[in-house]
């Protein structure tokens, strides 16, 4: 039975090859159609099981969580990815249901490697940790030399990912017992390696230094939370985060609530699993994508497979009429419908097996752009999971089946009397399906073009639309922190100012728009408020001039090294509820039992992406909290000789950090980077789907026209012109693209809508992109068919009616 069973396959296999070969125009549109599909299917495959990776594999991984803290003010609630940092000693005695609870902190700073002569070898700056060696027992990771809970025990111990050891000392073995300094005092010792964090990780650990170093750890404030402080948790065997609620609404009450901590200051657990997806809570890694947009690429992978095996199905019913005599005589010689559905099943399962291989190289071809697209951030891999080739068998299957499976029931079922006569015809529900695909079709491909067109649209709008400041030609220079490098700051600042091509340089914390925000609660004129935070930022009396902000009451603060007078906003007083800004000054803030006189009023500018809006903003000055320096530079061929110039007199300046710098126009876009990426993403699919539709569009009119042929020589003797002939065939055509366009208009509006809404500042949706889009589905349709039209219509007469 087997051996018949695969003498069958091998037969229908042949013949199955035997037609694509006999039909090979058709079969090229066919695997083409696939292939890009296929490929394009993959691609998001790849990205989205990426994605859905993130933090998979650790021990225990279902009970693990992390506390994150929440606040719900009057007016807004605020969220933070950080706790307090008594929060982890306090739980750990307080919360019954903690098998394990580990702290961990992040920093940066510049490490020193010196060879055996003590010569530096190395300083860079990176990213540093300060993880309790409890930390481990949650997140539980490889190691290769040292034991988790012992290597961080002592204070001046350092761990190092296996990459990092390699990168300071040439190998691991020689890295343990050696040391490394951190910043200018910090000697650390190495006492343990573990194995480099994979990408899909929130934890990009690579220098672990033991908590007892961390110069902070003591703290008693249970009102200062930072998303650097994180705490980590193992819930106890059997337990679920809802079975410690009771708990920690207690936890909350007792050093939240019962200690008026401002804003309902809560505290609550976070699946392990949800951290690469909480768009409201950041993580270590920098690394978060809603769901929605993975949904949204599983959509558009949807729609490209669906598109090619549209086009497949309509070719494929359309030649029916071709496979009728074949069909006729196996009837006659005994040939079962279900035997005949296997053969053209068969058909279609050889073609996509072929359109797979050209679908892997294609993808092969495509990776590099992917991941260059992502800055080579992500390592993509055609053949690095298993699963990969799990999809890619489903995928076969289910586009054979869904490509295969109405064509092959059509063929199957003609008469055989008619079938042998050639006289079949496809009955009008082949004909009217037909018709409902190619709707479908073009639907798809219209709701992309307007999504494109609105995506583009209101990027260019972010790039352009004014945000209170000048961003033109001012870099950003990272400033040490550390006491030694501050009494040089008056020095490095009268020596930058005598290069040529710069103008004016500002101590600050941070640029005028930046997602680094410090904020804090406030009593405003002796009254407490609870509707908002108040956004501190900190700079000096040049940071006005610099950024061209624009004073509308008051003055700025005078030169001061500390807080001596506060420059607030517009959105400030709107939200205190002062209508005039000259009344504003003189009246007194006070954060942290410090009372402040406002001084000024500042025109409102954009400080946080425009995503969010305006934020109550003061602006004082600290010299202790100047992190950066913006340097405005004089446009044009001076920019890069003036850059050169300021990192060698930096360099020189502060010897023991690492010179950064970037330009703020470089930061304000980097805060697009996803949206950038889907915009690029809708732009590739939007042409593979347009690209797709009309090379089957171009099949179908082939097929339409042959199948017409006498019918076109017949009207062309009786004096028909070539014009009114290609409206003929075009005419069709263009009613189903016309319809397809009022299908795509309504859920086109939904997507776009939805996706515009999560902007605090967006374009107005208009009519336009519907308009444009359905123009250029017209448009194409048209010089598509009418190309193949024209040549059919021009075609000889007397050849023509010789047909068959």
């Amino acid at each position: 039975m087997v051996a018949k069973n695969t003498d069958m396959f091998r037969i229908n296999l042949k013949i199955a090859l035997r037609n694509l070969w006999k039909n090979k125009s058709y079969t090229l549109i066919n695997i083409l159609g696939l292939s890009i599909g296929m490929a394009s299917c993959i691609l998001i495959f790849i990205f989205i099981r990426f994605q859905l990776s993130f933090d998979e594999g650790y021990k225990n991984e279902d009970r693990i969580y992390r506390l994150v803290t929440d606040w719900k003010y009057n007016a807004f609630n605020d969220y933070s990815s950080g706790v307090p940092i008594p929060v982890t000693s306090a739980a750990r005695n307080e919360i019954s249901g903690i098998e394990k609870i580990g702290a961990i902190a992040k920093g940066g700073n510049v490490i020193h490697v010196n060879d055996k002569e003590g010569k530096e070898i190395i300083k860079s700056r990176e990213d540093i940790y300060y993880a309790e060696p409890s930390f481990f027992e949650v997140i539980q990771i490889d190691w290769q030399y040292g034991k988790p809970t012992e290597a961080l025990k002592e204070p001046n111990t350092v761990a190092l990912s296996q990459a990092t050891a390699i990168k300071y000392f040439g190998n691991t073995q020689n890295a343990m017992g050696k040391s490394i300094r951190v910043g200018t005092k910090m000697e650390l010792k190495v006492t343990g390696i573990f194995k480099d964090m994979p990408q899909n990780s929130s934890f990009p650990l690579k220098i672990v230094i033991s908590y007892k170093n961390f110069s902070e750890r003591n703290s008693t404030c249970w009102d200062c939370t930072s998303s650097s402080n994180s705490s980590y948790v193992l819930l106890k065997e059997g337990l679920k985060s809802s079975d410690l609620q009771e708990t920690l609404t207690k936890f909350n009450k007792t050093h939240y609530a019962d200690q008026k901590i401002a804003g309902n200051q809560m505290n609550r657990l976070q699946p392990l699993k949800e951290i690469h997806f909480a768009e409201l809570y950041d993580n270590f890694a920098n690394s978060t994508i809603s769901k929605h947009q993975i949904y949204g690429l599983s959509i558009i992978g949807l729609f490209l497979i669906c598109t090619a095996c549209i086009n497949f199905i309509n070719l494929n019913t359309a030649q029916a009429v071709n496979r009728s005599k074949e069909v006729g005589v196996r009837k006659v010689m005994g040939g079962k419908r279900k035997q005949l559905i296997l053969q053209f099943l068969t058909e279609t399962f050889a073609l996509v097996l072929i359109a797979l291989l050209f679908a892997c190289m294609l993808t092969e071809l495509a990776i590099p752009s992917m991941q260059n697209l992502f800055k080579n951030q992500i390592t993509f891999s055609l053949f690095g999971s298993p699963i990969i080739f799990v999809f890619m068998t489903l995928l076969v299957i289910f586009v054979s089946f869904l490509a295969g499976f109405y064509p092959a029931m059509i063929i199957s079922g003609f008469n055989p009397a008619l079938a042998i006569k050639n006289k079949v015809t496809l009955n009008n529900n082949g004909l009217s399906l037909r018709k409902v695909l190619v709707v479908v079709q073009f639907a798809i491909t219209i709701i992309l073009i307007i999504g494109t067109l609105v995506i583009v649209r209101q990027m260019e709008y972010l790039q352009q639309k004014p945000l209170g400041f000048s961003t033109t030609a001012v870099a950003i220079v990272g400033m040490p922190g550390d006491s030694t490098s501050h009494s040089k700051r008056d020095i490095f600042k009268a020596q930058i100012l005598q290069i040529p091509g710069v103008q004016l340089l500002s101590y600050c914390q941070v640029p005028p728009l930046s997602q680094d925000v410090n904020s804090t609660d406030f009593t405003f004129n002796g009254m407490r408020n609870n509707d908002f935070e108040l956004r501190n930022c900190k700079a000096d009396e040049n940071y006005f001039k610099l950024f061209d902000l624009k004073i509308i009451a008051g003055k700025i603060f005078t030169k001061s090294d500390t807080t001596t007078g506060y420059v607030v906003n517009e959105t400030f007083l709107k939200k205190v509820g002062i209508t005039n800004p000259q009344d504003a000054i003189g009246k007194m803030i006070k954060t942290s039992d410090i009372n402040v006189p406002i001084v000024g009023v500042v025109k409102d500018y954009n400080d946080k992406s425009l995503k969010e809006h305006i934020s109550g903003l003061a602006i004082s000055s600290d010299k202790s909290q100047y992190w950066s320096a913006a340097i405005k530079l004089e446009g044009g061929e001076q920019m890069v000789p003036a850059m050169k110039q300021i990192e060698a007199l930096w360099n020189v300046t502060f010897p023991n950090s690492v010179y950064d710098a970037s330009f703020v126009e470089e930061r304000i876009n980097s805060y697009y980077e996803s949206e950038a990426i889907m915009g690029i993403l809708f732009k590739v699919f939007a042409g593979i789907i347009i690209f797709i539709s009309f090379i089957g569009l171009f099949g179908l009119i082939s097929f339409v026209a042959a199948q017409r042929t006498k019918e076109v020589a017949i009207r062309k003797v009786l004096g028909a012109s070539t014009f009114e002939l290609v409206k003929m065939l075009n005419g069709s055509f263009l009613v189903m693209v016309f319809l397809a366009n009022l299908v795509a208009w309504p859920l086109a509006y939904l997507f776009v809508s939805n996706w515009l809404s999560t902007f605090a500042y967006r374009i107005e949706l208009s009519f336009w992109p519907f308009v444009l889009a359905m123009c250029i589905s017209m448009l194409i349709t048209l010089i598509t068919v009418s190309i193949r039209s024209y040549k059919a219509a021009s075609a000889n007469t007397i050849d023509a009616l010789k047909y068959e």
